[in-house]
């Protein structure tokens, strides 16, 4: 989901808070940095796939840059069309999902990111980059930004699902790949049977991040886990009401063994909605319809 200016004003106010240097908690507080360090006892040997955990959509969207090419995540008419400039600044306020950092979320308690990566036009170096609409940050700075917050709290596992690739070779790919490998080294989780995965042989092992790599190029490398583990059905409606029907539905006729599961509770704009809302962007649109939602763990990417 999108994680809310809430979260930014509680970090802000230091009611999600994180262990000091020693390692020690500064107050009594379950604190969100650290929610699965702080689980009860009897969650410990339970298969993490049962737990519902907080997600974020497009996690990378905080900052998009306007002076980028268009991705080619877009169609030809939009690329025409945003050589005139004012298009850009349009496209960003809705090519932007978050208002929080990883790190930032991190410290709000998302452990789910969703990943959309692409090359970038006359780019000589391979750098791969984050995407939507627009190109975002490099993935290589994400990804420390991420293993710098696993560093400081060894008893919390993220899971990193990237889901769309753009302009991608096998040059790329392998690029990718070693950049992920260089970023967590030890901390990343070979693919297995999915009820094995408890919070207590995952610290056992000290591995904190799952790999997720729609492309069939995970089959070369044991820690990249296929995207059919991770199923994500997507509702595509601006309704809150469809989107809810939409959530049980696919919550109930789910996969009960084998895999984990992610409930998208998000509303996606259309071409009209786009239109009525130009100016106003994303935020202004669709994001408010969201507060309509009951508070449940629908609310939260859930796997189950």
């Amino acid at each position: 989901m999108l994680a809310l200016r809430k979260a930014r004003r509680k970090l802000r106010m230091g009611t999600i808070c994180s262990p000091n240097p020693s390692g020690t908690k500064t107050s009594s507080e379950v604190c969100n940095a650290d929610w699965m360090a702080s689980l009860p006892p009897h969650l410990h040997n339970l298969p993490i796939s049962n737990l519902a955990i907080p997600g974020s959509h497009d996690s990378f969207s905080y900052w998009v840059d306007e002076k980028s090419p268009v991705g080619p995540d877009q169609t030809l008419a939009i690329k025409r069309l945003a050589r005139i400039s004012l298009v850009k600044k349009l496209m960003k306020k809705w090519s932007v999902t978050q208002n929080l950092t990883f790190r930032e979320q991190l410290e709000a308690g998302i452990r789910y990111f969703d990943l959309r990566v692409s090359s970038k036009p006359g780019d000589a170096d391979q750098e791969i980059y984050f995407i939507h609409g627009l190109f975002g940050i490099k993935v290589w700075d994400g990804l420390m930004e991420i293993d710098s917050f696993l560093t400081q709290h060894p008893q919390e596992i993220v899971f990193l699902d990237f889901n769309h690739f753009y302009a991608m070779d096998e040059t790329h790919h392998k690029c990718l790949v070693l950049r992920i490998q260089e970023a967590f080294g030890n901390k990343l989780c070979s693919a297995c049977n999915v009820e094995s995965l408890t919070l207590r042989t995952l610290w056992e092992k000290k591995c904190q991040v799952l790999i997720f790599y729609h492309c069939p190029f995970y089959k070369q490398y044991p820690f990249l886990w296929p995207g059919k583990k991770i199923p994500a059905p997507w509702a595509n409606t601006t309704s809150v009401h469809k989107l809810i029907l939409f959530l049980e539905t696919t919550l109930s006729e789910r996969v009960p063994r084998g895999s984990f599961h992610v409930s998208q509770a998000i509303l996606t704009p259309r071409v009209k909605t786009i239109a009525r809302g130009l100016v106003g962007g994303l935020k202004n649109t669709l994001v408010h319809r969201l507060a309509l939602i009951p508070v449940s763990p629908l609310r939260f990417s859930r796997r189950s």
